[in-house]
């Protein structure tokens, strides 16, 4: 079985800037994984690039065993802005989505229904407010439904945490967790991966899989990693 992703000696330079440094790592098929690191360390590079929004400047790029681009509908990025139109509602925006990214064979429990997305992931779809009025949590939480909407083996999502409070937080964890359970459908084979970035190593301590750290570009070597791991709740806590 081919791994969900995997980086070969990557580098990726924006002039004369190095956002990551010969990286080689393996993210295996199944299960969540998170990758830490503080501000600038590369994180959000890694997983644009497994998404195929950015090319290696060095180096190799597999996703599901092939580039980014031949499994594009199988992978669902998930990004650190939320990417949704504000004067629309969680449904409508969904809607919308549904049309450009849902193909006939999509996952039965979705659908490609926006209605069942938004159930999934716990959020009225009869909500009648726009995005702009939603909390943080709940605009996460539709952010969420647009990316599973696509029913995609492999998930990225870049801090998705990000401004939410603990239970909503942990919320958001389960509901991972739940999807991570979704059978494949079509000639699909493996299991379903989530590659999560965030500052907050404690909500996936005992759930994720694996944990790569990143330190201005380079991949922490395990040797190093209790060191790492300190600064990252450190981080977390300023």
């Amino acid at each position: 079985m081919p791994h969900a992703v995997e980086l070969q000696d990557v580098s990726r330079l924006y002039g004369g800037f190095a956002a990551l440094r010969r990286v080689s790592c393996v993210f295996a098929t199944g299960g969540m994984h998170a990758l830490l690191g503080d501000n600038g360390a590369g994180k959000s590079t890694l997983l644009r690039m497994a998404a195929g929004l950015v090319t290696p400047t060095h180096g190799t790029v597999r996703v599901l065993g092939g580039t980014p681009a031949q499994n594009r509908y199988r992978i669902a990025y998930m990004s650190h802005a939320a990417m949704l139109y504000d004067d629309l509602t969680p449904m409508e925006n969904l809607a919308y989505f549904a049309r450009l990214h849902c193909s006939a064979d999509a996952c039965a429990m979705c659908h490609a229904s926006p209605e069942m997305a938004l159930r999934a992931v716990g959020l009225d779809p009869h909500l009648k407010r726009p995005v702009s009025q939603l909390s943080q949590g709940m605009r996460q939480r539709t952010s969420l439904a647009a990316a599973i909407l696509a029913d995609p083996e492999l998930l990225l999502l870049d801090e998705p945490f990000s401004n939410m409070d603990v239970n909503g937080a942990r919320e958001l964890v389960a509901l991972l967790q739940d999807f991570l359970t979704w059978p494949l459908t079509g000639n699909a084979q493996g299991a379903r991966t989530i590659i999560l970035t965030t500052h907050q190593h404690d909500l996936v301590r005992g759930v994720a899989n694996s944990t790569t750290y990143l330190r201005r570009g380079s991949v922490v070597p395990a040797a190093e990693r209790f060191e790492a791991e300190p600064a990252q709740l450190e981080a977390s806590a300023a």
